[in-house]
């Protein structure tokens, strides 16, 4: 019985929950781009694989603005809370990983960025090493010769006129 209202709150409640949560996170906060011209550039000639750390994904919705973008998501249950919370933000999905179902992943990677999707992936991976790029996402990115733009973020507390705290974000871009 545990179990079942823990699945349910957890595909059910929290991705709208989490959804509104990060909306708010992200007014109350003030955003910076770092070096953007460059891949809004690359974006107006063609679609594009970006790669982010699997530990910076929290406000990576927020970077992107082309919508027609898909996100390489894992088919394990923390995978399904993610792809749910993606949905809200008018992304799809590719459910899989390079290392379990490879083939057909791979394959349906193609498949959306020849249809002229955006992919997002996550080159470290929910099970690491951290920070290490796995050689699946450079395959994708030679079959399809699509560029490969890495973005992170970073975050820092800034204390703005005795009014409290603020969170600033730094989305950083490759030159």
């Amino acid at each position: 019985m545990f179990k079942k209202i823990k699945t349910f709150l957890l595909l059910y409640v929290f991705p709208p929950l989490t959804y509104v949560f990060l909306r708010i996170l992200r007014k109350t906060i003030s955003v910076i781009h770092v070096d953007r011209d460059y891949v809004l550039d690359l974006w107006q000639k063609t679609n594009l694989i970006v790669c982010f750390w699997h530990g910076r994904l929290l406000m990576m919705p927020f970077a992107y603005e082309k919508k027609r973008g898909k996100v390489l998501i894992s088919r394990h249950r923390d995978g399904e809370f993610i792809a749910r919370v993606v949905k809200y933000f008018n992304l799809g999905t590719i459910r899989g990983s390079f290392k379990k179902g490879g083939i057909s992943t791979s394959f349906e990677l193609i498949r959306s960025l020849k249809d002229g999707y955006d992919i997002a992936v996550t080159p470290d991976g929910p099970r690491g090493p951290r920070y290490v790029v796995k050689k699946g996402i450079l395959e994708i990115a030679k079959l399809t010769s699509k560029p490969v733009v890495p973005v992170s973020y970073g975050a820092s507390k800034k204390k703005l006129l005795n009014h409290g705290m603020s969170l600033s974000c730094h989305y950083l871009f490759p030159r």
